[in-house]
């Protein structure tokens, strides 16, 4: 049986400014994560935190919040949670696209002329965020004003406030909290904010985030829609960005570049989380191929074929496989899910996961020899891909746009190769593992110093 194998941990003080032997906590004691309501996005702030090493050291507060599976709440002195998140359902999901003070305004209103149209008596309508009904006041501005008071009035004893906020329906929010209290606070936004980043003192952006600017982009959208999919600032002056025919170098100060999401694999928690899953994993036949299934999306769009697909090529490598445990998305669609359940269910070496709790996400990182990952998701990809073990991707040539950009970038670093169902999952094969979190939170450590707070 081969022994799983695990990245070794980086050095925690190589490049790091001395103020910061002691980790970034020796200058941030506290954090405010600001969450949009997805485990995938709210997953790379939680990342960042704990990289910086005040994960379980001082106090987080965290607001909006989605709790993952990976959150261990009982590692945290204090948590404030509180959800600020779109309305969903009915003509709410046609309404996407407006900012999200907007559409909570129009939400509101929604609610209340279909209370008033139906002769009801007036009802204070339930706010997202479980504050109460005092009205849209406390939906568009409390969290704003409670850091602020929060990071002014506790300055002096408890030094600066980190915020880290993750997509788009968060910009707003954190780019409010650096606008009123800019002296007490260090505000980073992950994922692009599209304009105007002097709005923040650090954004943290995957580098296939910047596809539209490339020439070959330019080509494949027309013109009137540029201003609408295309970030109006380019990245760190230090940065190159490449396509086929050319390469070419633009300017500006306040970003982090990353190949992939950021997340909270590192080499300690694969390490606490194989103990943690011994007894579960230990005994399986290996080799132990997870396949990780997603969910199409506008980039990666997919169906039933996809799934017949991938249904036949682990049909021709299951000879090479000890056990295969395959693992769905909440958001799987089921015409994908029950073409393979129905394939596999009753084969002895294929284990199906359920959905029930506990998420065995964590263990198949840690204790998997290879994995098998559909090309829809950043996130998932980006994980498997921090083990430093073989990664195969399942149908990257279905996506387009900046998402065909990110996979070609893994391939060309030698970090995934494509699913063909000709492969021998017993032959192994390495890379050095991403690793993105810690370099980001090294740079941020380096940005922090830079401001002067010692």
């Amino acid at each position: 049986m081969r022994p799983i194998r695990l990245p070794e941990p980086p050095s925690p003080t190589i490049g790091v400014p001395e103020i910061f032997e002691g980790g970034a906590y020796s200058v941030i004691r506290r954090a405010v994560i600001i969450g949009n309501g997805y485990p995938g996005s709210e997953n790379q702030s939680i990342g960042l935190v704990r990289a910086l090493g005040l994960y379980d050291k001082h106090v987080l507060y965290v607001t909006p919040f989605h709790f993952t599976p990976y959150l261990n709440l009982y590692s945290f002195a204090l948590l404030i949670a509180r959800r600020v998140t779109r309305p969903r359902g009915g003509i709410n999901e046609w309404l996407l696209w407006l900012p999200v003070s907007l559409h909570q305004k129009l939400d509101y209103l929604i609610q209340l002329f279909q209370v008033y149209s139906r002769g009801r008596n007036y009802v204070p309508l339930p706010l997202e965020n479980g504050g109460g009904s005092v009205g849209l006041a406390s939906v568009l501005e409390a969290d704003v004003k409670q850091i602020v008071t929060m990071a002014r009035q506790t300055f002096e004893k408890d030094g600066p406030l980190l915020v880290v906020a993750s997509g788009r329906d968060t910009i707003s929010v954190a780019s409010s909290i650096r606008r009123l209290a800019s002296e007490n606070v260090f505000v980073i936004q992950i994922q692009h904010p599209r304009s105007q980043l002097n709005r923040f003192d650090l954004v943290i952006t995957p580098r296939h985030d910047f596809y539209p600017l490339t020439p070959q982009a330019q080509e494949q959208v027309p013109q009137f829609l540029h201003r609408w999919i295309t970030p109006r600032e380019p990245p760190d002056r230090h940065v190159f960005l490449s396509t086929a025919e050319d390469r070419f170098v633009v300017n500006f100060l306040h970003q982090i570049l990353t190949l992939g999401a950021l997340h909270q694999i590192d080499s300690a928690t694969l390490r606490s989380t194989a103990a943690a899953w011994h007894d579960e994993f230990a005994p399986l036949p290996k080799p132990l191929l997870v396949v990780i299934i997603g969910w199409p999306t506008s980039h990666c769009r997919y169906g039933a074929d996809l799934a017949k697909q991938l249904t036949a090529y682990l049909l021709n490598i299951l000879s090479s496989c000890g056990t295969v445990r395959i693992s769905f998305s909440s958001r799987t669609p089921e015409k994908v899910s029950k073409i393979i359940v129905k394939e596999f269910a009753d084969n002895p070496k294929v284990y199906i996961w359920d959905g029930q709790e506990p998420n065995p996400h964590m263990g198949h990182l840690a204790w998997a020899d290879a994995f098998v990952v559909t090309a829809d998701s950043v996130s998932l990809i980006s994980e498997a891909c921090s083990t430093g073990k073989p990664v195969y991707v399942m149908g990257p040539e279905r996506c387009k746009w900046k998402l065909s950009d990110f996979h070609k970038s893994l391939r060309e670093r030698g970090v995934v190769r494509p699913f063909t169902g000709s492969e021998d999952i017993g032959e192994s094969w390495s890379y050095p593992p991403l690793n993105d979190t810690a370099e980001a939170a090294s740079q941020v450590r380096e940005a922090l110093a830079e401001r002067g707070w010692r």
